[in-house]
């Protein structure tokens, strides 16, 4: 199977503790293949399931999201959110270096697991995946998320020879952060029942303040993002 590996490395300063994590996506679907066959019970698909899971626990009794983000969670279900630590980001481009509070390093490791761990609700968010951009600013989410989803339309659509009528929009994609949301909220709730400090959580929660802020700006036809492209041709 040909992948392309995400390396993040954790450098907590106050504990000296440090920690590697290999994140394997495959090439061509996108979809990450995890190294360890974790299945703690809080992953369990009836634990705490979104309330919009498509799933069944028969055919899936764990949720892959929990069950990919559970090594991660594991390790620092003991943290505070604001212990300061140094990340490092290794991708086949590039590198990444950061200073900043163990949540951002987390919002960032649990949002490419999280886009690329099979949810259908976050499928969309995988060609962001395989271009990842660690400690994404909500600016640059916005921008590449909405770019991304018109990129999309435009390629299928100029593949769709039977249909003459071009449709391009971003109803979609505002409808595709409500569900977002909702599974956010699931994580947490998983997240609430097995972490001691709050370093996990608050992660998510950032993943969440991001969802809803690019719902609103998708509401209010991009405004922001306008400055960019005035005067420029069409």
């Amino acid at each position: 199977m040909d992948t392309f590996i995400i390396r993040y490395i954790f450098h907590i300063l106050d504990s000296n503790k440090k920690t590697e994590y290999s994140i394997n996506i495959d090439r061509k679907t996108v979809v990450l293949q995890p190294e360890n066959d974790s299945k703690p019970a809080w992953a369990k698909l009836e634990d705490h399931q979104c309330e919009n899971c498509p799933f069944n626990k028969k055919e899936q009794p764990l949720c892959p999201i929990a069950k990919n983000l559970a090594d991660v969670t594991d390790c620092f279900k003991d943290e505070f959110s604001y212990a300061p630590v140094k990340v490092v980001v290794e991708t086949e481009e590039r590198s990444y270096f950061r200073n900043a509070s163990l949540q951002e390093g987390l919002f960032s490791i649990f949002g490419i697991i999280m886009a690329t761990s099979g949810c259908p609700h976050l499928d969309f968010l995988k060609p962001m995946g395989r271009y990842h951009l660690p400690f994404s600013t909500v600016d640059e989410t916005l921008f590449r998320s909405t770019a991304s989803f018109l990129l999309g339309q435009y390629i299928f659509n100029e593949k769709d020879t039977k249909d003459d009528k071009k449709r391009y929009g971003l109803k979609p994609l505002f409808a595709h952060y409500a569900e977002v949301s909702k599974v956010n909220r699931g994580i947490i709730a998983r997240i609430n029942s097995i972490a001691n400090k709050d370093a996990d959580k608050n992660a998510i929660v950032i993943l969440e303040n991001f969802a809803q802020i690019i719902s609103m700006e998708i509401n209010s036809n991009l405004e922001s993002l306008e400055y960019l492209f005035v005067n420029h041709d069409t």
